[in-house]
């Protein structure tokens, strides 16, 4: 009888366990390859950054992109990923994410001249934000979308120094860092934008986003935020 209440115990506690995990980061699996072990760029991303380093990133870019899409407590809101993998390739570009796979230049790693470590945790927050972010069904611009991932790599205090300064830019959705401040400004004046934003793209794209949510077009809020850091271009 006392074996018997034991192993129902542990039968519970493997449950509540299981489900825990469910529910938690540990859900998704991160992993990290580098396939470009014969160039100096991915030798540089061996010696100076590191699966381990990179598999740590990956899950705390994910935890930080929730809370800025205000999802840790709503996983229903979130998409529905296992697994993200990294792969480092003998490729040109800086990087790019597709089906939830993200591959990272080990050219741009190698030719990087700056603190190379911190450049690729910024580039993977970037890209993480595409993993998880919605897109409209395909129908938001890709300069938003662009926008909304340097955005959470600019809250995360990894914004590179050859940014576009506040107020700079041609147009809103001129994607990246242009984009990226833009947001920051909307986020200002309603803390919580982005994340409702993100919310509204998950079924679909519509400019009257920014009318529900701040009240004024995109394109007025786009001349009231140029004209606060006085029309630089």
């Amino acid at each position: 009888m006392m074996k018997h209440t034991h192993e129902t115990t542990l039968c519970l506690f493997l449950v509540i366990l299981a489900a825990g995990r469910m529910q938690g980061s540990s859900a998704v699996d991160y992993t990290v390859t580098n396939r470009a072990l014969s160039t100096s760029g991915g030798v540089r991303f061996r010696d100076q950054i590191g699966a381990e380093y990179a598999r740590q990133t990956l899950n705390k870019a994910t935890q930080f992109i929730w809370s800025v899409f205000q999802q840790n407590n709503n996983p229903s809101e979130r998409k529905t990923v296992q697994q993200v993998s990294l792969f480092v390739d003998d490729m040109d570009g800086v990087a790019y994410t597709s089906n939830n796979e993200i591959h990272l230049s080990a050219r741009y790693v190698g030719s990087y001249s700056g603190d190379v470590k911190t450049e690729v945790t910024g580039v993977l927050y970037h890209e993480m934000t595409h993993v998880w972010q919605w897109n409209g069904n395909g129908q938001a611009p890709g300069g938003l979308i662009e926008g909304i991932a340097d955005f959470v790599r600019l809250k995360a205090n990894l914004g590179p120094s050859h940014w576009v300064k506040p107020g700079q830019g041609n147009k809103w959705d001129q994607g990246y860092d242009v984009t990226a401040r833009f947001l920051d400004y909307c986020n200002g004046l309603k803390n919580g934008f982005v994340a409702d934003l993100n919310k509204l793209l998950k079924n679909g794209y519509s400019d009257q986003f920014f009318v529900q949510l701040l009240g004024k077009t995109v394109d007025q809020l786009w001349k009231d935020y140029k004209a606060k850091y006085g029309n630089i271009s």
